[in-house]
């Protein structure tokens, strides 16, 4: 039996404009259609927005953690009650992200994504995994474990590759020896190879970018700028990233990571559809502030977290985002400037588009899965909603 949930009095948010008074209708988990005029459907649920901002779900295509979880905990819990955390900022897909490890350690966190993914009813969907690391410069490590930093090595990749179906993308520098090779692997497996913690010269990058590594991972950080070498000058990935139009870029637009004028200069630019914003979020991400781990509680670095960002002890480098969707959104709003449809458009449609799963996620429309949300003026989420089911509503947190 087909069943049916209507969205009406909505302010929705398409890629071309925003519809006022709009009226979403939901078939079977997917949008049937989109309009001003309300239709009569037997048996429909109805939500009146009573005038919200109806948007696709965010697409966060880096997060760690949050709620007190992490993805390398190496629990089916930890999973379910990170996509549940983010669930109530707005997010209705992502992309687990693994630290720097042991192979062992690695395997077994995929074998748990593929557990919990079966469990997972209540939280945003469980896209597949990304993969960061160990295959690194061990000098933009940043808050990667140096301990299992090391080259990339085909007999380990490969077998990590063979032994899941879930990975869907992995981060590596492109200039240690091996990493190009790996890179044609990964696409010929259907795998997104990213660029990420790198001492990259444009060269490289270029060489890196045709074949395959289309992405930076969380630019700015942990990778490369202007650098002398040997008295001369050489681009290093942020301007790489700015030459090569093509090239997608991930942004932490946590307001610390990047200030202001940054996000100003990297949406001049490259735009909105080459942009993709992430949380980059670590365990600590809706939770007080203090203490927390980064990675695994076992075997995990200990930070601090304070002002709106996780640092490592010492205070000598930022250790990880706990940013919300919602508040990357608002940032790129007052901060950077951004118009709201461009805002959302970094965080749906470019991530989705990225990934290649735009076909059915990423916008509102006909025939698009019916991943939704509800945010007011200010991006308070109101509602979340995964294939037609409402998994948060504020009405009953």
């Amino acid at each position: 039996m087909d069943t049916f949930l209507k969205i009406v009095n909505a302010k929705i948010i398409t890629p071309q404009d925003i519809v006022n008074d709009g009226i979403v209708v939901i078939k079977n988990g997917l949008i049937e259609s989109i309009d001003n005029k309300n239709i009569e459907i037997d048996g429909a649920a109805e939500i009146d927005a009573a005038g919200l901002y109806l948007s696709p779900g965010f697409i966060d295509l880096h997060i760690h953690g949050g709620g007190g979880a992490d993805f390398m905990d190496g629990t089916e819990e930890a999973f379910l009650t990170i996509a549940e955390t983010h669930a109530r900022y707005g997010t209705t897909a992502m992309y687990p992200t693994t630290l720097t490890s042991e192979k062992k350690n690695l395997l077994e966190t995929l074998k748990v994504f593929e557990r919990a993914n079966k469990r997972n009813t209540n939280g945003a969907q469980l896209m597949g995994m990304h993969l960061e690391g160990p295959y690194f410069s061990m000098n933009q490590r940043g808050a990667q474990d140096p301990r299992y930093i090391r080259n990339p090595d085909p007999a380990e990749y490969k077998e990590v590759v063979e032994a899941s179906s879930s990975i869907k993308r992995w981060s590596s520098a492109p200039e240690l020896e091996g990493a190009v090779a790996m890179g044609k692997f990964l696409r010929r497996r259907g795998i997104l190879p990213a660029i990420a913690h790198t001492d990259a010269v444009y060269e490289e990058v270029i060489e890196a970018f045709e074949n395959g590594y289309t992405l930076a991972t969380h630019f700015y950080s942990g990778m490369s700028g202007v650098m002398r070498r040997n008295g001369y000058r050489y681009a290093g990935v942020i301007e790489s990233g700015y030459l090569i139009d093509e090239m997608d870029v991930e942004v932490i637009a946590d307001g610390v990571h990047l200030p202001a004028p940054l996000l100003k200069l990297i949406y001049k630019i490259k735009g909105a559809d080459h942009i993709a914003l992430i949380t980059d979020a670590m365990r600590a991400a809706g939770m007080p502030e203090g203490d927390s781990v980064l990675g695994g509680l076992d075997t995990g670095l200990k930070v601090v977290v304070d002002k709106g960002v996780a640092w490592l002890p010492d205070r000598s480098s930022f250790a990880g985002s706990v940013a919300t969707a919602d508040r990357l959104v608002r940032n790129m709003i007052n901060l950077a400037e951004v118009s709201l449809s461009d805002a959302i458009k970094m965080i749906t449609l470019s991530p989705a588009r990225i990934m290649g799963i735009d076909s059915h996620k990423g916008s509102i429309a006909v025939g698009k899965d019916a991943d939704l949300i509800l945010f007011d003026e200010d991006i308070q989420i109101r509602k979340t909603i995964v294939e037609g089911n409402v998994i948060y509503s504020s009405d009953n947190s």
